[in-house]
């Protein structure tokens, strides 16, 4: 927001003073005492619980334009949050603490609002900071704002007519279920999602959250994600946790990409994988028998 302060009348006014004007009754001539002090800038917060119907990388105020939820609109603001203790020019980096401070936030927060975990669903978050002018101008605002994603392997936002909060808390059809794997060798090269009675190899299992590293060190160990993997799928198939579990069932995951792993995404989604037999129903609690050692 530009302000002016013009000085052409002001300077008429000390024109008109020097020149020896007569004062109007109960005017003392002394243009400092009677005036107000002027009212500190407001800076621009985005209200949280709005809808939106772009996705926007930065929070330009141009384009704050919220829609009421029952509208159409491809994204939520679950959370705004404000950073406090970053005196930085810009907004933040990839990768930097204020930057993770943010995502920390929006990761729990929305979690709560959504009712479980966001990775477990075709939902995505998205951190959205103030634009450069309005930064430099104190506001030190984020939101969280979450997309309905038309599925695992397709990041296209869905235009939706109602809200998100608590979509999560039940059974639900944004979260993930079984799904066809398409393979290349030992790559996975799409997830197509399918009802669980309908054939099917492949099973989403949960959200396994790795510890603090490197980047290219987690790449490096993808046999520790793979068997955290295999903890979720006895966890949630009702198996016990043991060197077996690696011969009932085959493990899948999909890792953060580098930028959201250095902005504190460390959430890794397991799939059970059924190389040996196609499934027809979910294996959630399904015990030993139904995924016997092979």
């Amino acid at each position: 927001m530009r302000r002016w302060l013009t000085g052409i009348a002001l300077g008429t006014v000390v024109t008109l003073a020097l020149a020896g004007c007569t004062k109007p009754a109960g005017i003392d001539g002394d243009l400092s005492d009677d005036w107000a002090p002027m009212a500190a800038a407001e800076v621009f917060t985005p209200d949280p619980g709005t809808c939106h119907t772009q996705v926007l990388d930065v929070g330009y105020v141009g384009a704050y334009d919220p829609v009421a939820c029952d509208q159409p609109h491809r994204v939520e603001t679950l959370h705004v949050g404000a950073l406090t203790s970053d005196d930085g020019a810009t907004p933040p980096a990839v990768g930097s603490a204020p930057m993770r401070t943010a995502f920390s936030e929006c990761n729990r927060q929305v979690r709560t609002a959504l009712g479980a975990d966001w990775r477990s669903a075709r939902v995505w978050l998205s951190v959205v900071f103030p634009s450069p002018a309005a930064w430099g101008g104190g506001a030190r605002w984020f939101r969280c704002d979450v997309t309905e994603l038309r599925g695992l392997d397709n990041p296209d936002p869905v235009l939706r007519k109602t809200s998100m909060a608590g979509a999560l808390s039940g059974t639900s059809p944004l979260r993930h279920g079984c799904f066809n794997a398409k393979t290349s060798g030992d790559k996975v090269t799409e997830m197509v999602a399918v009802k669980c009675t309908a054939r099917h190899r492949a099973e989403f299992v949960g959200v396994w959250t790795a510890p603090k590293g490197s980047y290219k060190a987690f790449l490096d160990n993808a046999d520790r994600a793979h068997r955290a993997c295999r903890s979720l799928i006895a966890k949630f198939a009702k198996l016990p946790d043991d060197n077996n579990v690696q011969y009932r069932a085959g493990t899948i995951f999909y890792h953060p990409a580098e930028d959201d792993w250095r902005n504190g995404n460390r959430g890794v989604q397991c799939f059970l994988w059924s190389s040996e037999r196609v499934l027809t129903r979910s294996m959630k609690g399904a015990g030993s028998r139904a995924l016997p050692i092979n």
